[in-house]
This record gives C-alpha cells, sequence and structure tokens, in this order.
C-alpha cells in the first residue's frame, strides 16, 4: 500500500495521456504518484514533474491525492491556467469519481453536507468540524452492491482536501485501501485506495465549449 513515507512512485506508464492539445494537458494519474512534488528529494519525483519533462510549460491546475488516480488537468499557457483555475474556484467544472466502500449501503441514492477542517495534530487528516469547518457536499449513488462492499458514483460539490475519504467514513462506509480513515479491516481490504477520478468536465477557454475527459477505470 502506498504512503508518503515510503513512497516508491509507480512508473508505468511513466505518463499516461489522455489528451492534448496546445493550451491543456489531460492527464491519467496512478495511484501512488503525488500530484506536486513534497518536501523531500525523494519525494520530488511526482506527476507534475514527469508533465514538465516532457511538456515544459506545464502547469497543474487542480489536485488528487496521491492514492487516488484518474483525471487530472495541466494547463500550458498562463492564460488557460487563470481561466480553468477561476471555473475550480467558482464551481463551474463537473468532477465524477468512483470508489468501493466498505460494507452494504441501503440506500440507492443521497447527499452528504459536513463541514471539513484539518485536524491539525494529526495532519494531513481532515476531519468534520460544525463550528469551524468549511462547507463540503458531496452527492452519491449506488453503481453495485457486491459482497459485503459497494461500488458508488460520488458527485463533489466542493473541492475540500480528503473530502469523498472523510465524507465516505462519515456515513459508516469507508473507501476500502484507505490507510488514513479506514478501519484496519477496510485498509487491507485492497491493495490501494478505492477511489477514481473517472470523468472531467470543463470549459476549454480557446475552444469555446466543455469538453468532457475520462480515465478508465482501474478496478
Amino acid at each position: 500500500m502506498h504512503t508518503i513515507s515510503n513512497y516508491d512512485p509507480p512508473t508505468k506508464p511513466w505518463l499516461s495521456v489522455l489528451y492534448q492539445d496546445e493550451h491543456l494537458l489531460i492527464l491519467d494519474k496512478a495511484s501512488g504518484l503525488l500530484t506536486v512534488p513534497g518536501k523531500h528529494d525523494h519525494h520530488k519525483d511526482c506527476l507534475e514533474s514527469r508533465a514538465v519533462a516532457a511538456f515544459p510549460s506545464a502547469k497543474i491546475i487542480h489536485r488528487l491525492d496521491m492514492e487516488t488516480s484518474g483525471v487530472i488537468a495541466l494547463a500550458l499557457d498562463k492564460e488557460t491556467h487563470r481561466q480553468i483555475s477561476k471555473q475550480f474556484e467558482r464551481r463551474k467544472t463537473s468532477k465524477t469519481y468512483i470508489a468501493r466502500l466498505a460494507g452494504v449501503m441501503e440506500k440507492d441514492e443521497g447527499s452528504i453536507d459536513l463541514p471539513l477542517i484539518c485536524d491539525w495534530p494529526n495532519r494531513p487528516k481532515q476531519m468534520v468540524d460544525h463550528e469551524n469547518g468549511k462547507a463540503s457536499q458531496t452527492h452519491w449513488r449506488v453503481l453495485e452492491r457486491e459482497n459485503d462492499v459497494t461500488r458508488v458514483e460520488f458527485t463533489p460539490i466542493t473541492g475540500r482536501s480528503h473530502q469523498l475519504r472523510v465524507h465516505a467514513l462519515s456515513i459508516g462506509h469507508p473507501i476500502l485501501g484507505d490507510n488514513l480513515y479506514g478501519t484496519t479491516e477496510s485498509q487491507t481490504a485492497a491493495p490501494r485506495l478505492q477511489l477514481h477520478s473517472l470523468r472531467l468536465t470543463l470549459f476549454h477557454p480557446a475552444q469555446e465549449k466543455y469538453l468532457t475527459f475520462e480515465a478508465p477505470l482501474p478496478f
């Protein structure tokens, strides 16, 4: 299982390109690879550094957790970065995640509205805090019920750090393979975090239209 303390990022494929034009680069990030460099020298290998080696002007627009895989967007010029960053800030993008959760969920769909804040003594962990937390909303829909496992589609409305992981835990169904928020049983039930950024829709400033990108589901 990938953790920052024993960081050994995957190398195959080195960089998975889903889409590229002169303004925008869409990649499929592997689980276990940092989005941006960490503080230590052995945390310098990351999606951004690999992208810059191949596309020197590439700059990350948003992030995925190290253990989360899937669609991620980079800009290839300053104006594209500025405009698409604003879309993320103003919640004009649409993101869809797939996750496998511990236990069988009874309802077919629902929403989670719980404010989140950094659990400072235990950072980078986040926690629910109704007094000081920032508003966080997630919609979910059951796709399949397996043997004591539920496959769900998550649609986050906000983009807080670890939002889907904490929200899943808050309803009693932690994401399988989550070494930060899961139980001992759910942590060992999968070889990696069972969370994947399946789909991203954004407005392409140069093409002046919405585009949707999708990364193949790895689990």
